[in-house]
């Protein structure tokens, strides 16, 4: 399947229609109260969105979560902060932590929160299929209360006969479904749902975390770099082979890896049968606060992902957290890649080392192109993937609900 790679992707598209819309939507002077319902704000660094939906001062936001997630990739277990004083959390003992399709909260605690925080609208991040979200369908239904649904799925998988059950159940129950990608979007019509759609991530960019700067070519080696998982899926090979061309282009480069996964010791070892351990630098365990200060010594990003049989990418918040920083990013055509980027002068085909090659090589040989470049990722990011623009999308489609 071919995806647009147009300034006017779905993804932008459904941004630029909404921008009339958001500014009426603070004409009432009444908040709404918003009741999210999601284990992934259970890392304290993702309830940014939640309190710039609160900064807005339109909505009260309350959080329903796990007090506690086993975080299976991690292989760790996380514990339910407060961060922000503006959001009200409702921690929540669960069954099945770390089961994202299966976990369910125990309804008397749902029971209380809906008598506690009283909302307007239920809003769900989870797939139609998942056992919560069902949970709050009910409890939507028995409230009067609008829901909107929000997920990442964005391929077709075998489901048994009670998750299509769910999964129709939930549509039947929601005014309103968020994919996280164009791919969702096209699904959840495939699955008969006929109500709104907005296309639109889960959570934006922190700008102040990630701030905005315009960047120039610099007179030192160009540094390409990862962020990510070292994983199959993630395609770090393929940057690797692209450095291998560029050095015997003569190129002066490097590059620069963070992350780590199962791949670690064949990437290694790859970058050693190319001759490339002099110019490829390694760095394990970034944290996330560390990220920006790993990213800053980029001169480009890379996210060379790859389509496998079971996973094709969803998003690529790393995308969105280097343009924001105003660093030239470069990315595959695998899944919403393309449609983030926003730019195909900026895409190259899955495992196409030669074409990663020659975006890189231009880069380096165009001065104003490459601070243009710059410009126009820290313009993107402020038009579709800040925290505040999210939640300013979020409340005038709620208010419509």
């Amino acid at each position: 399947m071919v995806i647009s790679t147009d300034m006017n992707s779905a993804t932008g598209t459904n941004a630029s229609v909404n921008e009339v819309s958001v500014a009426n939507s603070t004409s009432s002077n009444d908040k709404l109260r918003v009741l999210v319902v999601c284990h992934a704000y259970v890392t304290n660094v993702n309830q940014g969105k939640l309190a710039a939906i609160a900064n807005t001062k339109d909505a009260e936001v309350a959080l329903l979560a796990p007090n506690r997630w086993r975080a299976m990739g991690w292989d760790r277990e996380m514990t339910l902060e407060q961060v922000y004083p503006n959001v009200q959390l409702y921690p929540a003992d669960i069954q099945f932590s770390g089961r994202v399709g299966a976990y369910f909260y125990w309804p008397w605690k749902i029971w209380q929160v809906m008598r506690d925080f009283k909302p307007d609208v239920i809003h769900v991040e989870q797939e139609v299929f998942s056992i919560s979200a069902i949970e709050m369908a009910v409890f939507a239904k028995l409230f009067g209360k609008p829901m909107s649904v929000f997920g990442w799925e964005n391929m077709e998988r075998q489901l048994s006969p009670f998750r299509k059950w769910v999964r129709q159940t939930v549509f039947n129950n929601s005014q309103l479904i968020i994919p996280g990608n164009a791919d969702g979007e096209r699904l959840t019509r495939q699955w008969g749902y006929q109500g709104k759609i907005e296309v639109m991530p889960q959570i934006g960019v922190d700008t102040e975390l990630f701030p905005p700067r315009v960047r120039q070519l610099r007179d030192e080696p160009f540094n390409l770099g990862f962020m990510g998982r070292l994983v199959q899926q993630k395609g770090v090979d393929t940057l690797l082979k692209a450095a291998e061309i560029l050095r015997e282009h003569g190129q002066n480069i490097r590059v620069t890896i963070c992350g780590s996964g199962h791949e670690s010791d064949a990437l290694h070892q790859l970058a050693t049968e190319k001759g490339l351990d002099n110019i490829v630098e390694w760095k394990t365990n970034v944290s996330h606060d560390q990220v920006p200060e790993a990213m800053d010594e980029f001169d480009a990003l890379v996210l060379p992902s790859r389509t496998i049989t079971s996973w094709k990418e969803q998003f690529g918040h790393v995308l969105i957290e280097s343009m924001s920083m105003g660093i030239p990013t470069i990315g595959s055509d695998s899944g919403e890649i393309p449609n983030v980027i926003g730019d195909s002068n900026l895409v190259f085909p899955e495992d196409d080392a030669e074409t990663l090659a020659d975006i890189a090589e231009r880069m380096m040989g165009d001065a104003q192109w490459y601070e243009q470049l710059s410009q126009a990722s820290i313009d993107r990011v402020e038009r579709l993937y800040s925290h505040e623009r999210i939640a300013r999308r979020l409340i005038s489609l709620w208010r419509k609900m």
